[in-house]
């Protein structure tokens, strides 16, 4: 998937010194939006396992992760963009899960990010629901899915570990209505 801005392209364990690269460039940065990472998350071997995993996972319609790279420059990943735990059947919905480099901030990378994947779940894989969770204080992140018209449905408390504490979320939701 691509525009003339940026390409998602499915997670490839040719990605991993990439992937290394952007862990490292943004070690300080993620810390307040993700779990404590241990130092052999940073290493070759540890993301060439979780690229083996995700790559598995899309064979098998359970998650579908992909990096986010600039048209222009497909050499660097700046973020990387999922839809994770895809339960099908009746309740036909993922998780929606994405992160961006720091340094391509308040650029709309992540709005269309985030728009091509929707389009993505709803027109080719017929997913029913988004669910995306996102911490009170992430305005920019709330930006992106009010932008890209998810709805709050409340919040969750003490909802995931970030950074060591249990963080509230607000439940943000998206609906393919054409399934109606």
């Amino acid at each position: 998937m691509q525009n003339k801005y940026i390409q998602l392209l499915p997670a490839d364990v040719s990605f991993a010194e990439q992937v290394v690269d952007y862990y490292k460039r943004n070690k300080e940065f993620l810390k307040a939006f993700e779990p404590i990472r241990n130092e052999e998350f940073f290493t070759l071997e540890y993301q060439k396992e979780i690229l083996r995993r995700e790559r598995l996972e899309y064979e098998e319609k359970t998650s579908f992760h992909f990096y986010i790279m600039l048209t222009e420059d497909p050499s660097r990943i700046i973020g990387m963009i999922g839809l994770n735990n895809v339960v099908w059947g009746a309740f036909c919905s993922a998780f929606l899960g994405y992160k961006l480099d720091k340094d391509f901030l308040n650029r709309g990378c992540m709005s269309m990010a985030v728009e091509m994947l929707t389009e993505y779940a709803f027109g080719e894989l017929h997913l029913h629901r988004i669910e995306a969770n996102v911490m009170p204080r992430n305005k920019a992140s709330l930006r992106v899915l009010e932008k890209n018209h998810f709805k709050n449905e409340g919040i969750s408390k003490y909802y995931l570990n970030i950074n060591g504490v249990w963080e509230d979320h607000i439940h943000m939701v998206k609906i393919n209505y054409s399934m109606h």
